[in-house]
């Protein structure tokens, strides 16, 4: 299987100039054809229609640590270079997304939490199963031990979280991972550092957006699929989708312990077109949001209700060229 995928996905030594991506498009499921959850399952019909535009289109899938590695390093990737993750380890991966995708030879990312896993919990996968994907070539990502509320945690509690999860990776599986997807999503400024002291590369969450060159590694984005949002139409949005790289971001934080609602704003480069119709909509409000364009690359997004406790949104658009959407979310956490 690790042959295959290599001799089908590698990149080409050579390639039409056009071809060429600074950015790639990461999705993201939970589980599979389970309708007890549907805000996290993805039903089976919905899946299959993605793995077919996936095989009929004009996509190239490739495993998270090479999109990363090539994102940091300045190398190129093929236009609509697509990510796939997988968090959790619930036992439907391995029972229904795990034989579909090793037939389609796709190569894919499962983010585990290790504690769930250790206590055998009847709906997650076990040690074995996990140790059979790795083997196969699937990448295992961290997903800490007790997939706890890390931005709402201690630096102390994190830092122990990690190390045991660590611990268990390297009993289990020989090797720690590189790559950390927050548990639900949340992260902070606090999160992101001391997961890049722990030894990870990357770090991602659980809003819109595309990922690039220029963008925050240790935040990256990822589109989520399930039942509601998860038709074939919002599948080609996504994986069709171009970055907004932006500059000067604030809040840098994406922890509001105050100045709520925070002072959103960001830079967009001059020789990004399209900004003249940029939108941004709010997870906690109806309707678009307000934007001030300070200049011509200048743009700060203004919220007049507070953000409530938990998680919230945030999704920026413009329309590109050929049908396509520019994207960049953000999402915050207000603790309590």
């Amino acid at each position: 299987m690790v042959a295959v995928a290599v001799a089908v996905f590698a990149l080409p030594a050579a390639y039409p100039a056009a071809w060429a991506a600074d950015s790639a498009v990461v999705v993201m499921y939970h589980r599979f054809g389970d309708g007890r959850y549907p805000s996290t399952n993805i039903r089976l019909d919905q899946f299959e229609a993605h793995l077919e535009e996936i095989a009929k289109g004009p996509y190239t899938v490739l495993p998270l640590p090479e999109i990363v590695s090539a994102l940091q390093t300045g190398k190129p990737l093929p236009e609509r270079t697509i990510g796939l993750s997988v968090d959790d380890a619930y036992l439907s991966v391995y029972k229904e997304a795990w034989p579909r995708l090793k037939k389609a030879g796709l190569p894919f990312t499962l983010f585990v939490a290790t504690n769930p896993v250790d206590r055998g919990l009847a709906d997650h996968m076990s040690w074995d199963q996990i140790r059979e994907l790795h083997a196969a070539g699937v990448t295992i990502g961290s997903q800490t031990a007790s997939h706890l509320h890390m931005a709402a945690s201690s630096e102390e509690k994190n830092r122990r979280d990690l190390e045991e999860s660590n611990r268990r990776f390297a009993a289990e599986l020989g090797q720690a991972p590189a790559l950390i997807a927050y548990p639900y999503g949340e992260a902070s400024l606090a999160v992101e550092a001391l997961s890049r002291e722990i030894g990870f590369v990357a770090g991602f969450g659980q809003h819109s957006g595309v990922i690039h060159a220029g963008g925050n590694f240790f935040y990256l984005p990822r589109f989520a699929m399930n039942e509601a949002f998860g038709d074939i139409k919002r599948f080609r949005l996504a994986a069709n989708a171009l970055p907004i790289p932006v500059t000067d971001v604030t809040p840098a934080d994406h922890l509001v312990s105050n100045n709520n609602p925070p002072a959103m704003g960001f830079t967009v480069g001059a020789d990004v077109p399209g900004m003249g119709r940029l939108s941004c909509y709010a997870s906690h409000v109806s309707g678009p949001l307000s934007i001030e364009r300070l200049g011509e690359s200048r743009f700060e997004v203004r919220m007049e209700k507070p953000l409530p406790k938990g998680r919230s949104r945030v999704n920026c658009t413009s329309p590109a060229s050929k049908g396509r959407w520019r994207w960049l979310g953000r999402q915050f956490y207000v603790p309590g």
